[in-house]
Parts: structure tokens; sequence; C-alpha cells
């Protein structure tokens, strides 16, 4: 009998054929076959860890580890203050150009057009050349039926993709997991956007929170957003009990509950988007925050090669 992993990872014709055309051109092209898969993958890292550095420093910083760019908050207390967007912005997308490394995603508070600085944000990353914008996240209250807030979600996400409509670039809901939380269970998220019949919003899909969420259903979920997927996260955390039950710990990846079938996957399917490497846990002082990103970053490589 398969399990649910091995019934993910059967590959269909589709599947078998496209990865055969890219080993001949990666073949043609003098690179070995079995790298094919990490033929461009772009890795990049949300910056929230070392957000306090400087434009020149975190391109070092970034070149230093081996991605190839960065999430960039720019939200109340992140890598750049939204008010400051427009000077700030531009300095970090040319320091890690110089360095031949982008932006792919900004990282913003957003969740209502309306609220402060909002459409700026999204201005100021559309100037950029940045595609891809995380919103915020939406906790649920209790005195409302889900039902009900999640029609009233959709609609603001609607208003968010009508403004990203007319900027030319995408926004992404990113799953979180927690008992309050909007889009933890991924099916209220999918409706929200199906709703909004909005082409420009879609999923930032987070594989970490996903897994402590679904448990072994995880790949149903990630066949859920897959036509509306924009980048992928990638973490890795154990259950361990306390005093108060059991509760997710974050850890390196490889050592933790994230399957490596779901990067398999992404192959199969042809995604070509970014791969963001998060860092919850504890990563200690410089030195040892950048021995543990180089080891996660060495381990998805694997994952994807």
């Amino acid at each position: 009998m398969n399990t649910p992993l091995s019934n993910f990872e059967l590959k269909s014709r589709r599947d078998f054929i496209y990865t055969s055309a890219l080993a001949l051109s990666a073949i043609v092209s003098g690179v070995k076959a079995s790298d094919v898969s990490s033929v461009d993958k772009p890795i990049i890292a949300f910056s929230k860890p070392f957000q306090h550095l400087g434009p020149e420093d975190t391109a070092a910083f970034v070149e230093k580890i081996g991605w190839n760019g960065i999430e960039c908050p720019v939200r109340s207390k992140g890598q750049i203050e939204p008010e400051r967007v427009f000077d700030d912005l531009p300095r970090y997308v040319d320091a890690l150009n110089r360095r031949s490394l982008s932006i792919p995603i900004l990282v913003s508070d957003i969740t209502d057009i309306h609220q402060p600085h909002a459409e700026q944000v999204l201005r100021a990353a559309s100037q950029a050349g940045i595609k891809i914008i995380r919103l915020g996240a939406t906790r649920y209250v209790s005195d409302k039926s889900i039902e009900d807030q999640v029609s009233e979600i959709s609609k603001k996400l609607k208003d968010i993709g009508d403004a990203c409509a007319e900027l030319k670039i995408k926004a992404g809901v990113e799953n979180h997991e927690g008992a309050t939380m909007f889009a933890a269970p991924i099916w209220d998220a999918y409706n929200a956007i199906k709703g909004s019949q909005s082409k420009n919003l879609g999923f930032c899909f987070d594989i970490g929170h996903a897994t402590i969420e679904g448990g072994v259903s995880w790949p149903t979920q990630a066949r859920i957003v897959e036509p509306y997927l924009l980048s992928v996260y990638v973490k890795d955390f154990t259950w361990i009990k306390g005093p108060k039950g059991w509760k997710p710990k974050w850890c390196n990846l490889g050592d933790g509950m994230v399957d490596k079938g779901y990067v398999k996957h992404l192959q199969q399917i042809g995604f070509n988007g970014p791969i963001c490497q998060h860092h919850e846990y504890a990563l200690g002082d410089q030195e040892s925050m950048i021995k543990h990103m180089k080891h996660d970053l060495k381990v998805l490589r694997t994952w994807l090669t």
C-alpha cells in the first residue's frame, strides 16, 4: 500500500518529459545531468535575522553565505521602515545588484490597501523591479463567524490585487501555523484568493508551517496552492513536549519533520520561482549564524539535486 508521500512523488508522463528535456539541455550545455534539478533555481533568504545590516554589509553577508538574494522586510521595525521605502529600498537593490544578487520578494505589513504607506510600498517595489510582495499576517477574531471573516478578507485581497495589477506586481499570502491565523488551514486562503478573481494574488507557501498544521496531509495542502504558487519558504522543526504539552521547535534544515519530497515535487512541476530559506531557531552570534545558515543552504542544495 502506498503512503501519501510515495503517491505525491510519483512522476506523470508530463513530469518525465519535462525532466528529460532539462537533462538533455544540461548535457548539451556542459552541465552534469545529475545537477539538472538545481539549474535556474534561485535560493534566497529572509533577511530578518540580519536586518540590522546596511545595504553594503547585507550584500556582502549574502554573498558570503552563498544565496542569490534576499526577501527584504519593509515594515515597522523591519530592515526598511515603510515611510523610508523610496529612499532606502533603491540602496539595497543597488548594493545587491553590484554583486549579481537581487531582491525577488519584499515583505510587508499590508493587509488592507487603505492602511498607511500601503500604496507607497507597492509602488516603490514596482519601481525597484521587485515582482512579489508578501502580505502581512491576519488573525481571526472570536466575535465573528469564520465564513464572514474570510469574505471580508477576500474583498481586501481583491483591492490589493487590483492595485498590484496596475503596478504589474503580485501579492502573496503566507500560510502561518496557529489557532487564530488566517491561511493556517490553507483552504480559507485558497477560497479567499480564488473568490477575489484576481490574477495578481497568490501564495508564498511555507512548507514548515504547512507540515505543522497538516501533518501527513501536507501533500494535499501543497497541491491546493499550486495554481497560485509565487514563492516557497523552507524551514524545519521537531515536536517537543513541555509543561503545557506538545509544541513545534524550529531546528536546522534536515534535522526535523519537513520532508524533502516537497522540494523534489517542485522540480517535477517545473516551479522556477524563488525558494527562500527562513531561520526561526536561535542562531547565536554572527559566527554561529553563518555556520547555521551555510549548513541549511547546503542541505537545501542537496535536496534540489
